[in-house]
């Protein structure tokens, strides 16, 4: 597997700008043609966050959003901190960032304690930082080592300390990060489409608004995202047969179409939506190629 580094730097560009155009533009430049090929999707990886292929006024305006202090940065192109503290742990920009990312075409990769939110060290050198032991538990060096003092220190205290942010809790809050994140995975094994499927990415008239479909064996899938921090409007005309519904695969709130065969969508800030087209019946529908 090869991870897609064009889509993962424009990603964090379209996050800390709201715009959308770029990463629509490494999507398509990186489109893969032969079907038993994936990329690799991720957000974070055991370096830093490197943005070594964007312009330097881009690559500015990442740092001016997510890495502001000098001690942040790494080798003057990368970021060096992991993702809860970078998007300043908000729940809603968290969720927005990994549904993107599990959205995305290919196989997406999650790394070690993003699942829960881990935050960073920065008082440690380079990318040692984010490379802190799974905080497991409320037990001594968050339930990751008998001993006293492991190679690396385990985060204490502070909002991303272990007595705060760890699986043991997480495990037993059905609203936690980690719970979430296992119904999302859950979420896109259940959308074959987006792995194996062709993409073509939808006219939303918004910079802010990312919409992708996904066609496999006679089926679609359509996600919507909302890069801003406000509510966005937008009609979204779906371009396959049978769309006239599209029913929401993370909750109740379906569409119809209207008479001209668009949909209405309205996203709150942050928000995101994972449809399938046409209906429930899609394993009736699939094709066998």
């Amino acid at each position: 597997m090869i991870f897609n580094f064009a889509v993962n730097q424009h990603f964090f560009y379209a996050l800390a700008t709201g715009d959308s155009r770029l990463l629509t533009k490494a999507l398509k430049a990186t489109k893969i043609s032969q079907a038993t090929a994936q990329w690799g999707q991720f957000l974070r990886n055991h370096d830093e966050l490197d943005l070594g292929w964007l312009t330097d006024e881009q690559r500015q305006a990442v740092f001016a959003a997510f890495a502001p202090d000098d001690d942040m940065q790494l080798y003057g192109r990368g970021i060096r901190r992991r993702l809860a503290p970078m998007l300043q742990g908000d729940r809603r920009r968290l969720e927005l960032a990994y549904s993107m990312m599990m959205a995305l075409p290919g196989t997406p990769v999650l790394r070690y304690g993003d699942e829960i939110g881990m935050g960073d060290n920065l008082r440690l050198p380079e990318r040692n930082c984010a490379r802190t032991p799974m905080q497991w538990s409320t037990e001594p060096q968050g339930g990751f080592t008998k001993s006293e003092k492991p190679i690396l220190p385990v985060i204490c205290g502070g909002a991303y300390g272990f007595e705060h942010v760890n699986v043991a809790q997480q495990r037993r809050d059905p609203d936690s990060l980690m719970n979430w994140m296992e119904r999302m995975i859950r979420m896109r094994k259940e959308a074959p489409e987006i792995g194996w499927g062709e993409f073509a990415i939808l006219q939303t008239r918004t910079p802010e608004v990312l919409a992708i479909r996904y066609d496999w064996r006679n089926n679609s899938v359509l996600v919507v995202h909302n890069l801003s921090a406000i509510p966005r409007e937008v009609w979204i005309e779906v371009g396959v047969d049978d769309s006239g519904c599209l029913v929401n695969l993370l909750s109740g709130e379906n569409s119809n179409s209207d008479a001209s065969g668009r949909h209405r969508l309205l996203l709150e800030p942050y928000g995101y939506r994972w449809f399938r087209v046409g209906g429930l019946d899609y394993i009736l529908k699939r094709s066998s190629i």
